[in-house]
């Protein structure tokens, strides 16, 4: 059909077109800019902690994910504590062009509290917010709690752990699933976990980074947890077939017997206990309760029994077989340095395990859990001192001077003197009453002037940088270590200012192998917990620049985390020959090592001086030291007071500082066994830094005092009239004999 058009209908459809054109135009532009919007979506996701566990006290990592559909721009991720003071904000500035997808992982300090949220923000170079994630709020796990990783293959694979009847609940131990593309390439990152579980199927799609942050870890007193899904998952990671302490060759099924059973109702069979847990390290134990041990009482699967289950077999290079069925090993382990690696042959996901009625008390007995933490009735303790407040004790600067209490008093009783009796006096008798309103404020002003006179006097003065470093040396060959190491820094500000820091590698090729991180000092736990100090810090990579605020004639303490390798400074052999101990102690720095010390078995033995590039040689008899928590009690007894003085702004500012500092270093380092009231939780201390645990798995601790050095760079990027240096190096190696 032909449709024709006329003049008259051509005038209408003009008129039509006429009417209609704006709208049209309307419709194209809003359609037009509509279409570009829907495709300039931001996609800005956060995730905290350990599956969104965070453990108090503690470094955890921080997963950010950002897809950027719309236009390039350069943006900045800040993260900040939400809901109290933002006084630490982490800030990582990076590139998003169009079209992308990224990820990184950054550690993140959580500051004691267990009711703190986290906001997480994206903004661009001109400071507009492009997304946000306000009020994130993971769980908090205690200072002393239990906490497993698990990379399993499926998530019913997972690990699981008894639920617990004491009156905290939230000292249940914990398993979280964890991600691959969530793995921290960084170590510290990892220390809020006791263990991790990994599968070998997911071993394969680690980093290089991520894998050696892991081994890095494990070195560093990290506990790994292997399960073997194939042998071939081993054998092509050769990383993690060094690690292994067997070496295996072929796949059988055997038939389970009650090994598994009795091996899990023996309970703990050596202490393997956290130091970092007042309820599970040596001296503080707390009393158990009254109960019925759940290991002992479990009641036998018949079904698991009469299984098959098929294993990995092999030879055991360097392990401790802890379970064997028919003299084949079912759990192997071997120390990593202070850490250590437990392989399961066989697979805890798989069938007839993963249906066993005990296999959450088999993975609480593997994490090494105390019988009375599942029966005891006693109410944990809140709160706790900061080993912060120790290390501020020691090395803030002793210009601080405070006001003591008796001056404050009569300061105050002669100013309400002069404006009440002796300013009503005077007017009265020069018959000025009305010039009160002259003289009052005037009186105000004065007084102000003369405790602005009085506080210069007493607090004014240079400003000094003072930093302690604890290095814990961790041996990777004779020539070779990795160095984990908190440097304590306390800055004095002779006024309000900002103060530039920053962390760098000791060398280009050392570049791959630096971690650092900064954090303000952990206040006490007994109130919300946070961190005392101001900070902006950019984390650039693996390291950071920071700038720090001093309020004027305060010292406020700042700890650098950091974690690089290098060449061994101190090198040391522990045996036992009769009654007798043989040790040999190695300077291989260029400057003499002081005030040496050998803990071993439970004792303390002071070695002196270690010149420098030269090795040398002790006899000590065995019983002859002093005892370590009578050592650890009796220097460190004064040390839960110097920590309430010191924050106490009135009184005497002796009361609140520390000595001797080679000693303090010393003792603190073993702060599990420092004296406590009853029922009080005693001194926090982050993960890895008490070394008790290593005394009681049987290892020796060499401590040596390196006055005036310093191994890691200095982290100011300003000059201090004043400053000092001290580092205090702690080896960990095995007592032979």
């Amino acid at each position: 059909m032909t449709t024709i058009i006329t003049s008259r209908n051509w005038g209408r459809a003009h008129s039509l077109w006429f009417l209609t054109r704006p709208f049209l135009l309307l419709w194209l532009c809003l359609a037009a800019f509509r279409a570009p919007t829907a495709k300039a979506e931001l996609q800005f996701d956060v995730f905290l902690g350990y599956d969104g566990v965070v453990r108090e006290s503690a470094w955890f990592p921080v997963t950010c994910e950002i897809l950027n559909d719309g236009p390039s721009f350069n943006g900045v991720v800040e993260i900040s504590v939400g809901n109290l003071r933002s006084d630490q904000v982490r800030r990582i500035p990076l590139e998003l062009p169009t079209n992308t997808r990224k990820r990184f992982v950054v550690p993140m300090f959580a500051s004691g509290g267990r009711f703190f949220q986290w906001n997480a923000r994206l903004v661009d170079e001109r400071g507009k917010e492009r997304a946000e994630r306000p009020s994130l709020q993971p769980r908090s796990l205690p200072w002393e709690g239990i906490l497993l990783g698990a990379l399993p293959r499926t998530f019913s694979g997972m690990p699981a752990l008894p639920d617990m009847r004491q009156a905290r609940t939230e000292l249940k131990p914990l398993a979280a699933r964890l991600q691959v593309e969530q793995i921290p390439d960084n170590p510290i990152a990892f220390e809020g976990l006791d263990a991790l579980y990994l599968n070998s199927e997911k071993a394969l799609g680690l980093s290089v980074n991520q894998a050696e942050a892991l081994l890095a870890w494990v070195r560093g007193g990290g506990h790994l947890i292997v399960t073997v899904e194939q042998l071939v998952d081993v054998n092509t990671t050769p990383w993690l077939q060094q690690l292994l302490p067997c070496s295996l060759t072929d796949m059988v099924n055997i038939t389970i017997d009650d090994e598994i059973q009795q091996w899990v109702r023996a309970g703990q069979t050596q202490t393997q206990s956290s130091s970092r847990s007042g309820a599970m390290s040596s001296g503080r134990r707390r009393p158990l309760g009254f109960g019925e041990n759940p290991y002992q009482n479990l009641v036998v699967d018949p079904a698991f029994v009469q299984a098959q289950l098929p294993i990995a077999i092999g030879r055991v290079r360097d392990g401790r077989v802890m379970l064997s069925v028919k003299d084949r090993p079912l759990i192997v382990e071997a120390d990593r340095g202070r850490g250590r690696v437990t392989l399961l042959t066989f697979n805890p996901e798989r069938e007839p395990f993963h249906s066993w009625k005990n296999r959450a008390w088999f993975w609480s007995k593997l994490m090494d859990v105390p019988a009375e933490w599942y029966y005891s009735n006693e109410m944990p303790s809140y709160g706790g001192w900061s080993t912060d407040g120790v290390f501020g004790a020691l090395i803030d600067s002793r210009q601080v001077r405070k006001l003591p209490v008796q001056w404050l008093l009569l300061l105050l009783v002669v100013y309400l003197i002069v404006i009440g009796p002796f300013d009503q006096y005077w007017l009265k008798r020069i018959g000025r009453q009305m010039l009160t309103w002259v003289t009052f404020p005037t009186y105000v002003v004065l007084f102000s002037l003369l405790i602005y006179f009085i506080g210069y006097k007493l607090r004014a003065g240079e400003t000094e940088w003072n930093e302690l470093q604890i290095v814990d040396v961790l041996p990777r060959d004779e020539s070779e270590a990795d160095l984990r190491g908190r440097t304590y820094a306390s800055i004095y500000s002779s006024s309000n200012a900002k103060y530039q820091l920053a962390f760098a590698p000791g060398s280009a090729d050392a570049a791959d192998h630096t971690f650092a991180t900064l954090r303000g000092e952990l206040l006490d736990l007994y109130g919300a917990g946070r961190e005392g100090s101001r900070a902006t810090i950019e984390q650039s990579g693996n390291t950071f620049r920071a700038e720090v605020f001093v309020p004027v004639w305060t010292s406020l303490l700042y700890v650098n985390d950091w974690h690089q390798r290098g060449a061994t400074p101190l090198a040391a052999t522990v045996s036992k020959q009769g009654t007798s101990w043989q040790v040999s102690v190695e300077n291989l720095l260029d400057r003499p090592l002081s005030d040496a010390r050998l803990v071993v078995q439970g004792w303390v033995y002071e070695l002196g001086t270690v010149p420098a590039k030269q090795k040398k040689a002790f006899t000590l008899e065995a019983g002859k030291g002093m005892l370590l928590q009578t050592f650890v009690q009796q220097h460190g007894g004064q040390f839960q007071q110097k920590v309430e003085r010191r924050r106490n702004p009135l009184g005497d500012a002796t009361q609140g500082q520390l000595g001797n500092p080679s000693l303090t270093a010393a003792v603190v380092s073993f702060s599990s066994h420092l004296p406590m009231h009853q029922h009080e939780r005693g001194f926090v201390s982050p993960p890895g830094f008490d070394l008790t645990s290593l005394v009681e798995r049987g290892d020796a601790m060499i401590l040596a005092w390196d006055a005036n050095h310093a191994l890691a760079n200095p982290i100011t990027q300003f000059k201090p009239p004043r400053s000092q240096r001290n580092t205090l190096l702690r080896l960990a190696v095995p007592a032979g004999g």
